[in-house]
């Protein structure tokens, strides 16, 4: 059997994605300027040349069969890494350095990231930096796609696709945080009827963030309060917890930096367990400038926070973050 990747262009990824999209002959020849009889002949001489139905067809429109959902995912890569090309040489066309694209969570917004970032603009200030903060579950399969070049986050429960690398940054543990107001503020302690006695706003099912609170009160030998809020944005988080009386949770690391910026306080309770947060990139992508550099300014990022909160946030850390929080809470209180 002849090779039938031979015959294929870009164009012919296109209408594939399309009918994916769409699921309609007529709908998908409309959008790419084309007939519906040119792109059901494409289709028919493309699933011969293959040997595999592509689609199914039905009264409604088409629906992809198992070979065609592979198919269109492996064209959704190639589109991903065509479109990387593209701006990363507009941008080095520019007289820029290159793009790199990061997606980050929540739980490496407030530090890491940040400062890696930081980092890479006064080493290479003329590189694209494109930054999204977003979940893991909806981030990794852009990397895999190559639409972004690196995501951070907290590591995954399941590996990761086999050609996606990744490497362990840190490990921390979870606190309850407040608001700058809140009655919790600045109790010398806390206890679990105490959080329980306020509303919570909690990172959305299935997040890391959110297993490790699951896990923690697992631990504990409680459960999930009935109602919460569900946010999946650091931003939103801080200022929600600023305007009500909510509880919300956050990484380690993130809550002391929400104390230094004297946005939140933590709260003196100790939850049981600990995550680490991982990074994830493209192996094939490391030959470009900025993606090879970005990722040796988060492994040094990591590194430096590692040292400025004295490892995976033991008792003493919390003990010391805990009296920051009161420190800034009492300066702010007595201006």
């Amino acid at each position: 059997m002849a090779d039938w990747t031979h015959r294929l262009r870009l164009r012919h990824l296109e209408l594939l994605l399309k009918l994916g999209e769409t699921g309609n002959l007529s709908q998908s020849a409309a959008a790419l300027n084309t007939t519906q009889p040119a792109l059901s002949k494409w289709l028919k001489e493309l699933e011969e040349d293959i040997g595999l139905p592509l689609f199914e067809r039905h009264a409604r429109g088409l629906r992809p069969t198992s070979y065609g959902e592979a198919l269109i995912e492996h064209a959704r890569r190639i589109a991903g890494h065509l479109d990387s090309a593209r701006d990363d040489l507009a941008a080095q066309r520019a007289g820029g350095s290159g793009l790199v694209a990061i997606g980050t969570s929540g739980v490496s917004a407030a530090d890491t990231v940040p400062m890696a970032v930081a980092r890479l603009v006064k080493a290479l200030p003329r590189a694209q930096v494109r930054i999204v903060e977003s979940t893991m579950n909806l981030m990794m399969p852009q990397l895999e796609r190559g639409e972004l070049d690196i995501v951070v986050g907290r590591t995954a429960s399941e590996a990761p696709d086999s050609l996606l690398c990744g490497e362990v940054l840190y490990r921390e543990r979870i606190n309850f945080v407040c608001g700058l107001e809140h009655p919790l503020a600045v109790r010398r302690s806390v206890s679990w009827d105490d959080v329980y006695h306020y509303p919570w706003i909690v990172w959305p099912e299935g997040t890391p963030v959110r297993k490790a609170l699951e896990t923690a009160l697992v631990a504990a030998g409680r459960g999930m309060p009935q109602h919460c809020l569900e946010s999946n944005s650091s931003i939103l988080n801080v200022t929600l917890l600023n305007q009500t009386e909510l509880l919300g949770v956050a990484s380690h690391r993130a809550a002391l930096r929400f104390v230094r910026m004297n946005a939140l306080r933590v709260l003196p309770m100790r939850l049981a367990g600990i995550g680490s947060v991982s990074m994830y990139w493209r192996a094939d992508s490391v030959n470009r400038q900025a993606v090879a550099l970005t990722l040796e300014h988060l492994r040094a990022s990591a590194r430096v926070g590692a040292r400025r909160i004295g490892g995976d946030g033991d008792e003493q850390d919390l003990e010391e973050t805990v009296h920051r929080s009161k420190k800034a809470d009492l300066a702010a209180r007595s201006r």
